[in-house]
């Protein structure tokens, strides 16, 4: 071992919303790094002042130090969050892992004038998503090529995300994906039963932040027309207009169930895992932390079938690109089918979706980081394949950005 790792590093978590988790992927992700690096490291998390009410605040979680800064962890907010979260753990962090691109402006000032380093995740194309008007989108497309330029590790979640950055920055960027182990098997109860009657038959089920690149919409309108299996789906449904209307429009149909946001992870784990059919209509992103662990419970997913899906999933599942093909699918779905399916997801997720795994690929990033001073680069070997070639072996996204 390295002799900078014989004595405890301090690494700086920042992006987050903050722990304990009750948010998304990155906060779960911290929770495991605390849980499977805290005896090695000291780690300090950055969280959301907005999030944890003062009541709510600890100055320690599970032997993590935590410090919170009176911003939203998202939206515009995050600038700020991230800024001053980066600028705070320059005075004590040996390294940083920004999760995340928002404070990506600072690091050139960081890489010039400390000795910092510097891990960030640049979670899936971020500019890409439909949320973002055009000037976020332009602010989230140059802090995105900061981040990759001036970090010594960059991290990606997905392979696609791997080939997007090796062919637009020349990064060698790593792959990391996320744990699902946390998730259960949860058997069903006269009392769920009792709030939840679509327990006792089969149910297709779907959770997300409802937004229209996870094609809620298409989804909905998919299930109206098929009465092959219910829907159950949960989300946010009141933080948007488009959730409010698409609730209002969808709510009462007698083969869609629409819940509101449930962070009790045991209640959730009920109703996702003795699911029949897990649909996930994510278009943008990299690895879905919703579908790994849907996986990781041996369901069998249906997917919006881009690239990142499919790398996720190793192509093994069932997968659809619009509403007719969706309907397609859900109509010729048989039980052996989908327990095959089920049983090759939950194969692939005991493989590579553990928390375990991913805490040592840290920990390795970690080690490098601090014995390495110049970032390694590559140039894309594919990009002089003619794009028709690519696009026959499925990986046309090399080429232009509008396939990714």
């Amino acid at each position: 071992m390295s002799k900078n790792l014989t004595q405890k590093k301090k690494i700086a978590i920042i992006g987050t919303v903050g722990v304990p988790a009750n948010y998304g992927g990155f906060e779960t992700l911290a929770e495991h790094l605390i849980e499977d690096l805290g005896q090695k490291h000291d780690i300090t998390v950055y969280c959301s002042g907005k999030k944890y009410s003062k009541s709510e605040r600890v100055s320690s979680y599970k032997g993590a130090r935590l410090k919170y800064l009176p911003f939203d962890a998202n939206g515009i907010q995050s600038i700020p969050y991230d800024t001053l979260s980066i600028i705070s753990a320059l005075f004590f962090a040996d390294v940083l892992l920004v999760l995340g691109v928002a404070g990506a402006w600072i690091l050139p000032f960081v890489r010039i004038f400390t000795n910092k380093k510097i891990i960030i995740s640049i979670d899936g194309i971020e500019w890409k998503r439909d949320k973002w008007n055009l000037l976020a989108k332009w602010y989230l497309f140059w802090a995105e090529g900061m981040a990759v330029k001036y970090s010594h590790i960059d991290i990606s979640d997905n392979e696609a995300i791997q080939d997007y950055t090796a062919a637009r920055y020349g990064s060698l960027s790593r792959i990391i994906e996320y744990g699902a182990d946390h998730t259960m098997k949860v058997a069903v109860t006269e009392e769920a039963t009792e709030q939840y009657p679509f327990l006792k038959e089969q149910y297709a089920f779907k959770v997300c932040r409802i937004e229209p690149e996870n094609m809620v919409h298409v989804i909905l309108e998919a299930f109206t027309k098929t009465s092959r299996m219910p829907l159950v789906i949960v989300g946010n449904w009141d933080k948007s207009d488009y959730g409010k209307s698409l609730k209002t429009k969808y709510g009462q149909h007698p083969n869609i169930h629409i819940l509101d946001p449930i962070y009790n992870q045991e209640k959730l784990d009920v109703l996702r895992g003795n699911a029949s059919l897990y649909v996930h209509g994510h278009s943008a992103g990299g690895t879905n932390p919703s579908l790994v662990e849907a996986m990781y419970l041996g369901l069998p997913i249906l997917a919006n079938g881009v690239s990142y899906n499919r790398v996720t999933t190793e192509n093994r599942a069932l997968y659809f690109s619009d509403q007719e093909s969706l309907i397609a699918e859900i109509n010729k779905i048989y039980t052996a089918k989908l327990k095959l399916v089920g049983e090759e997801m939950r194969a692939v997720a005991k493989r590579r979706y553990t928390w375990s795994h991913i805490a040592f690929k840290y920990e390795l990033l970690v080690e490098e980081a601090l014995n390495t001073s110049e970032k390694a680069n590559v140039e894309a070997e594919t990009k002089n394949i003619p794009y028709d070639q690519l696009l026959e072996l499925g990986h046309a996204h090399l080429k232009t950005n509008l396939n990714f």
